[in-house]
């Protein structure tokens, strides 16, 4: 803790009011919690669709700004984002009322979580994709899992299920929890199962360097209890050198021979992939996914080693497999226009800019690939990957980079440079352009795609709703 205020839930709670409840995550435990028939309202400075009419839409009162006077119906219980800060108006009212306050974390275990087994998925990459599939193999498994999920899973179309069944699925987020606790969310939750696939640096406005990134997984992993288990990625070093401190069993998935879960031969055949299993070096089952990528079949695997813990059968994971449509705004194919593909990924982090890049284009193969990408995280609007992004774009044919938004909010001298990128990529022999907006790249793609053209557009924003302006303008 890192203030004087006692975060508290009392026993008895009726009323609950969330503090910035137009975040993803945030909104998704408003709905949670009014399904469970609390009374729910919330506020935010940016209340705009899809989120506003997406909690609308299920009976939630949302109030615009941070205002003293949104508290004055005195709820239960406030909940506060990790984006409000202590000098917050409704943070300041809260403390002065004397409301009984907690983080979002500590309100999804006393409510939504309370009673069930939990699945917690970690990892700096594909959390969201595999905590997804997880949570569809489970409702496969006629398991009727609950789940609260960073992005939306195609097959629910939400990210989130208050399931009447024993089991929790939740997107263990190495994020900070709130101004008054500076730790992980994921430290708030006890696995039963958890999954870690893997880690990085990133997230630069919270993490001072990667030993601090290092220090969060492993309080997280030495905290599991002897009888849960870890399915971990054993092929990241990172991973390995904090197993040997994981006090229950560990279940290592990778690529390596050794590997206890491994993917073994993989072939591409649209609309899909087809890959082998091995366990403990015996062929445990073929699959098949609609899914793209090395990347995403291991996050894949992962949740083909959870099954096998929670006792459902290869049959079972099979059909689910078959059948998973993913996540939004993961390799979504947004439109095909005169046999122009658009594509929306959240790939920010260098990695998981690598993978997409080329995952896409060995799935897509002979087709010109066109990579439009904006810098728009707190890391990525930072020069700390400066010289890493040039090897991200590799697989590309053309490469479209933005100018980084809101660069003023960044020291002047820890700032990306698009402008770089571009001079570094064409100085590997790359088709690169710099574009100081949005509206330039759209013009640039009128005149220069043609049909057969892949354009994979990434950012971890809206990026000024280029997808739907460009099928609009092809």
């Amino acid at each position: 803790m890192t203030t004087a205020l006692e975060a508290s839930i009392p026993k008895r709670v009726h009323s609950v009011h969330l503090i910035a409840v137009c975040g993803t995550a945030m909104g998704a435990l408003a709905c949670m919690l009014k399904e469970m028939g609390y009374s729910v309202t919330g506020s935010d400075q940016h209340v705009y669709p899809p989120m506003s009419d997406f909690l609308r839409a299920r009976g939630i009162v949302i109030r615009e700004g941070f205002k003293a006077e949104h508290l004055a119906h005195r709820p239960d219980l406030v909940v506060v984002g990790n984006a409000v800060a202590r000098d917050n108006p409704e943070a300041v009212a809260m403390a002065a009322m004397g409301l009984p306050f907690c983080s979002m974390p500590q309100a999804i275990n006393r409510f939504a979580a309370a009673g069930k087994r939990q699945i917690v998925v970690t990892g700096t990459h594909g959390k969201t994709t595999t905590s997804s599939f997880i949570a569809w193999l489970l409702h496969c498994a006629g398991l009727d899992p609950s789940f609260l999920i960073g992005g939306i899973v195609v097959d629910f179309d939400s990210n989130f299920q208050v399931g009447q069944g024993d089991w929790i699925v939740l997107e263990g987020d190495e994020y900070d929890t709130a101004f008054f606790d500076k730790g992980p969310k994921f430290l708030h939750y006890t696995p039963h199962t958890a999954v870690l696939t893997g880690i990085e640096f990133d997230h630069a406005d919270i993490f001072t360097d990667l030993d601090h990134v290092k220090r969060a997984f492993r309080d997280f992993v030495t905290r599991l209890r002897p009888e849960a288990a870890l399915v971990a990625y054993d092929q990241d070093p990172r991973v390995a050198e904090m197993l040997p401190d994981a006090p229950c069993r560990v279940i290592p998935y990778g690529q390596a021979l050794a590997s206890p879960w491994r993917l073994g031969a993989v072939q591409i055949a649209p609309p899909y992939t087809l890959f082998d299993v091995y366990h403990e070096q015996r062929l445990y089952a073929s699959f098949r996914t609609r899914m793209v990528g090395m990347h995403n079949l291991t996050n894949l695997l992962s949740g083909v080693a959870v099954a096998e813990r929670l006792g459902i059968s290869p049959e079972v994971t099979a059909q689910a497999l078959e059948r998973f449509g993913g996540v939004r705004r993961r390799q979504q194919v947004r439109g095909v226009k005169n046999g122009i593909v658009v594509m929306d990924d959240f790939a920010h982090h260098p990695t998981a800019v690598r993978e997409t890049v080329r995952a896409v284009k060995t799935f897509y193969g002979s087709r010109r690939l066109i990579a439009v990408f904006e810098p728009r995280t707190n890391s990525s609007r930072r020069d700390i990957f400066q010289s890493v992004y040039p090897d991200s774009f590799e697989a590309a044919d053309e490469i479209c980079i933005r100018q980084a938004p809101q660069l003023e909010k960044i020291p002047e001298g820890q700032r990306f440079s698009s402008a770089r990128l571009v001079t570094d990529l064409q100085a590997r022999g790359k088709q690169a352009h710099f574009f100081p907006d949005t509206d330039a790249i759209l013009l640039w793609l009128a005149e220069r795609v043609r049909p057969g053209d892949v354009v994979l557009i990434m950012s971890n924003g809206g990026f000024d709703n280029i997808h739907t302006r460009l099928l609009a303008q092809l």
